[in-house]
């Protein structure tokens, strides 16, 4: 969730699509919706004036609505096969399904307990111990939220002051930025550099790392599976981190979301589980992206007692409780057997290496991720001057959403290069943008 251009270039944008070209698609509301320029995740930004008393809060002014639903918004308006925002176009588990829908037959319809139904918290519990080797305590380090976006929003709140410091490792996930501004404190940013060869890995330089952590740290932020890259961090790397956050005193905030979906081998390990971080990581995760749920919106927050205690205030007030009947569901669907998680994997891996062939018959350098459900790509070698400019053209003219690189980039012009695509849809919409990229290639 992010934007951003330099100080004197205010983010503008068109109100209207082009003359030339008439949407295809009568479903998205007038005025149309912009097409987003540029972004800034976190980076300072112009206040808007306005007459008289100035009635916006200045955070505000330090970033922009979403530049991954507006994409979502623009595949409407132009009837585009949709591989920018990361969510399935395929039925979620049978299973689940039914589990949610006995649980309103059941009147499980009310206020479930503030920080989460019993069931599903001693589900979580359960199943971090089996996937990771994490002992938590379901009464007191436990707090399901509205999704991990809340979860996340939820624990920055709680943790941070005016005048602190977050890292965040970017290209980043839109939301980091912005949830450190509003939650007072100021986000620094490391950069992960692309793969130089073919099949490479995503890396950062560890002395730039060190010099992001000082006395104002307070937290990094540590997505792996990542979003945008699918760079799966390593036991080493982590290690790092950890010995980092150990010598300057600093909380690690993980978000979990995309552990269950790796290739290649690739393991996923929880910075939690490393010696000395039991008492210095929020783990951050939800039902998804595993499950195939985004719009069911319940994710959980596991931290120490102290920390969680002030998670669940914060969490009471923003939206007092993720739905009932959904969080019973979530028990349910962490009940499900090893085998499902191994076909989940195995479903994706297909899925990415269906559609990277297509994207590289059609001129794009692709950066084979590891993990997550997303391939970052290199747009070079089709002249457009930024991300922004080919995006518009790709959703406009060839049917095809993606989200421009620059949105996960504090300054715009590290991403004006990238474009990344979404891969989690069935193979005959993965078919669908393959032949409508075949265009690009003519």
């Amino acid at each position: 969730m992010a934007e951003r251009p330099s100080s004197k270039r205010k983010r503008t944008v068109a109100r209207n699509p082009p003359a030339t070209k008439s949407p295809k698609s009568s479903r998205e509301p007038s005025p149309t919706p912009p097409l987003v320029k540029n972004a800034r995740n976190g980076a300072p930004g112009e206040s808007s004036a306005s007459f008289g008393k100035h009635f916006l809060s200045d955070k505000v002014g330090h970033f922009t609505e979403s530049v991954i639903r507006e994409m979502t918004r623009q595949a409407m308006l132009y009837d585009a096969v949709n591989l920018a925002q990361g969510f399935p176009d395929f039925p979620a588990p049978a299973e689940i399904k039914l589990a949610a829908q006995q649980a309103v037959a059941a009147d499980v319809n009310q206020y479930a307990i503030t920080w989460g139904a019993k069931n599903l918290r001693n589900a979580i519990a359960r199943q971090m111990g089996v996937w990771q080797g994490i002992t938590a305590d379901p009464e007191k380090e436990i707090t399901v939220c509205c999704g991990s976006t809340e979860a996340m929003i939820s624990t920055l709140l709680a943790v941070c002051n005016t005048g602190d410091e977050v890292v965040i490792f970017e290209p980043f996930y839109e939301n980091y930025g912005p949830d450190s501004v509003l939650s007072g404190a100021k986000p620094k940013f490391v950069k992960l550099r692309p793969p130089k060869e073919d099949g490479g890995e995503w890396t950062f330089d560890e002395k730039e790392l060190r010099r992001a952590f000082d006395k104002h740290t307070k937290a990094i932020i540590v997505n792996t599976p990542n979003n945008p890259t699918g760079k799966v961090f390593t036991r080493a790397e982590l290690e790092l981190i950890r010995d980092l956050c150990v010598e300057f005193d600093v909380l690690a905030i993980t978000d979990e979301i995309y552990e269950h979906i790796l290739y290649d081998g690739t393991e996923h390990i929880s910075m939690v589980s490393l010696d000395g971080m039991r008492e210095r990581t929020v783990t951050i995760n939800g039902m998804s992206k595993t499950y195939s749920v985004t719009g069911w919106r319940v994710g959980w927050a596991v931290a120490p007692e102290k920390i969680t205690n002030a998670i669940r205030k914060v969490h009471d007030f923003l939206t007092v409780g993720a739905p009932a009947p959904l969080q019973e569901a979530g028990a349910a669907a962490l009940s499900l057997p090893p085998e499902y998680y191994a076909r989940l994997a195995g479903g994706y891996s297909a899925r990415r290496d269906h559609l990277m062939p297509a994207l590289t018959a059609a001129g794009f350098k692709c950066f084979r991720p590891r993990g997550a459900y997303y391939v970052m790509t290199d747009i070079s070698a089709f002249g457009f001057k930024d991300d922004v400019s080919f995006a518009k053209h790709l959703v406009q003219e060839i049917g095809v959403a993606c989200v421009p690189g620059s949105s996960f980039y504090r300054n715009p012009r590290d991403g004006a290069r990238q474009v990344r695509f979404a891969f989690c849809k069935k193979p005959e919409t993965l078919d669908a943008a393959a032949g409508k990229l075949q265009k690009l290639a003519k």
